[in-house]
C-alpha cells in the first residue's frame, strides 16, 4: 500500500511543472459595484483610502501589474446601472493572494478599517467579482 501512494505522490509530482506554468499566467479580476443611490461620493471616499491604497502598494509590491477605474459615461436602468468597475490584472493567480498581508500593513488600526469597510458596505446596493479570461476569437468553443 505504502508503495503505491509512493508512485501517486511521485507521478503527481511529475505534473507541476504543468500547474506552475499555468499559475505564471496573468489573472485578471473585475470588481463591479453599484452604489446606493446619492451616496456615490461617500463611498467613493472610503474605497479611495483603503482600496486603492492596496492595490497601489499591491502593485509596488508586484502582485499587481495594473488596474484600472472605470466610472459609466451616461445612465441607464437602475436593475443595470454600475457606478465603479475596477479591472484588475495581476501577474498570476497566486499573486493575487496577497490583499489580507497588504491590507494588514498598511492599516494597522482594524477597528478603524472594519468600521469605514463596514459603512462603505452599507452603501452598496449591489457587488460582484468576477474573474475574466480572454477568448481566442478563432478557437473553438470552450
Amino acid at each position: 500500500m505504502r508503495r503505491i501512494l509512493i508512485s501517486a505522490l511521485a507521478a503527481a509530482a511529475a505534473f507541476v511543472p504543468h500547474a506552475v506554468q499555468a499559475a505564471d499566467k496573468p489573472y485578471q479580476v473585475e470588481w463591479v459595484y453599484h452604489v446606493k443611490y446619492g451616496h456615490q461620493a461617500e463611498w467613493w471616499k472610503i474605497f479611495q483610502k483603503y482600496q486603492v491604497a492596496i492595490l497601489d502598494r499591491e502593485k509596488q509590491l508586484g502582485f499587481v501589474s495594473d488596474y484600472r477605474i472605470d466610472r459609466p459615461g451616461l445612465h441607464t436602468s437602475e436593475d443595470a446601472r454600475w457606478d465603479y468597475r475596477i479591472v484588475i490584472t495581476y501577474p498570476s493567480y497566486e499573486a493575487s493572494q496577497h490583499e489580507g498581508e497588504v491590507e494588514r500593513q498598511l492599516f494597522p488600526d482594524r477597528a478603524a478599517l472594519n468600521r469605514d469597510e463596514n459603512r462603505r458596505w452599507e452603501l452598496t446596493a449591489n457587488h460582484w467579482d468576477l474573474p475574466i479570461r480572454q477568448a481566442d476569437p478563432h478557437a473553438a468553443a470552450d
